[in-house]
Formats: C-alpha cells, sequence, structure tokens
C-alpha cells in the first residue's frame, strides 16, 4: 500500500499529469484520457437509473454506432458476462460481482488497446472474484481487451490473469520477470516479503 501503484495507472489513464517522463503506447506519446484506454477503478459506479443493457452501451451510443450494431455488440458481452437474464435490471438488483463484470463490460465495450484495472475484484468475496478474473481472461481470449495491466497485492492471483509481474516499492519498479518467476523465485525482499505473507493453512488445522 502506498507504493504508487494507482497513482502509476491514473498517469497511464491520462488522469493524472507525469511531471516527468512520458507514456508510450504503440510508438505513440498518450497525453490525457482516450478511447485506446479502459479504466476499471476499485470501486464501481453505474448509473443507477439506467439498466444493465443501458449502462453498457452508453459508450456505443456516444460513438453514435448504429442502434443494430449496439445490439449485436450488446448481446455479446452479456453472455460473455453471463448477465443475459440481468439485462432489464437496475443496479441496485445486482450483486457486488454483477455490479463488477457490468462496469469491466462498459470499460471495454470499445475494445481498447490496453485495459486498466486497478484491484478490480479486491472487495468482492472469493466466488464472485473467481467469475470476474475468468470474465477477463475470455474477453481477453476472444479479442475484446487487447492487453492488460492488472493492479493487486496478490502475485498468486496475477499467475492466474498475466504474463509478467512487477512489483513496486516506495515509487520504483524494483523487480520485473514473468509470472512463474515472480511467484515461485523471486529475488527481491520485497518481493519475497509479498509471497511469504501469504496464508497457507496447516495440515491439520481448520
Amino acid at each position: 500500500s502506498g507504493c504508487g501503484k494507482s497513482t502509476l495507472l491514473r498517469m497511464i489513464g491520462g488522469l493524472d499529469t507525469a511531471t516527468s517522463g512520458k507514456i508510450v503506447i504503440q510508438d505513440r506519446d498518450i497525453i490525457g484520457p482516450g478511447a485506446d484506454r479502459g479504466m476499471v477503478f476499485q470501486s464501481y459506479t453505474l448509473f443507477p437509473w439506467m439498466t444493465v443493457g443501458d449502462n453498457i452501451k452508453f459508450g456505443l451510443k456516444l460513438r453514435k454506432m448504429p442502434a443494430d450494431q449496439q445490439e449485436e455488440i450488446l448481446n455479446k458481452y452479456l453472455k460473455i458476462i453471463k448477465l443475459e437474464k440481468f439485462r432489464d435490471s437496475y443496479p441496485r438488483e445486482l450483486s457486488g460481482g454483477m455490479k463488477q463484470r457490468t462496469v469491466i463490460a462498459i470499460s471495454t465495450i470499445l475494445s481498447p488497446k490496453v485495459l486498466i484495472a486497478d484491484e478490480p475484484s479486491s472487495a468482492l468475496d472469493v466466488t464472485s472474484q473467481k467469475m470476474v478474473i475468468k470474465m477477463m481472461r475470455d474477453l481477453m481470449e476472444k479479442g475484446f481487451i487487447k492487453s492488460m495491466i492488472f493492479i493487486t497485492h496478490e502475485l498468486p492471483l496475477l499467475y492466474n490473469v498475466t504474463d509478467d509481474i512487477m512489483v513496486m516499492y516506495a515509487g520504483q519498479i524494483v523487480e520485473k520477470g514473468t509470472a512463474k518467476e515472480m511467484v515461485f523465485d523471486p529475488l527481491h525482499p520485497y518481493s519475497k516479503g509479498l509471497m511469504g505473507s501469504i496464508i497457507v493453512p496447516e495440515e491439520g488445522v481448520r
């Protein structure tokens, strides 16, 4: 906590301004927010007066996409996030996991080049967390998400989501490696400390 993860990603997302350096995506300097980046925050915010379907389609409407095309994309997304039956439901009728899946759909509906996910599953129970992670992987496999930066304190969770892991400490990236290297053979003392902080049940203890 407090090492600068969220601040870094807010700068990549264009919500904060860096005092030095630059942000480059596919050889292009990035300044300010843009549709090439989607963001998912720790807390979810939806338009309470709009249905799940209308919340998800909001970005498509802003793009003035034809109505039939909006419906086609929406139907694909509802199937992926397993909320077909809740298309006409309102946010107050959804569980936390359902709301987060809806937010992720909104953030990826325009197929961003980079999805920035800031601890998107931290407020969810284990079952909902698994569903959200599976959904994000499905969106990547289907090409709706081109690439993703995923923030979390849980290295084992990243092992199931990402190809590479970077560990930050005091505002600096102190170690980077493949997911397998970082989870099973971290080198930096802080990386080792993160792995060592994971509670593993002892045999015979319930």
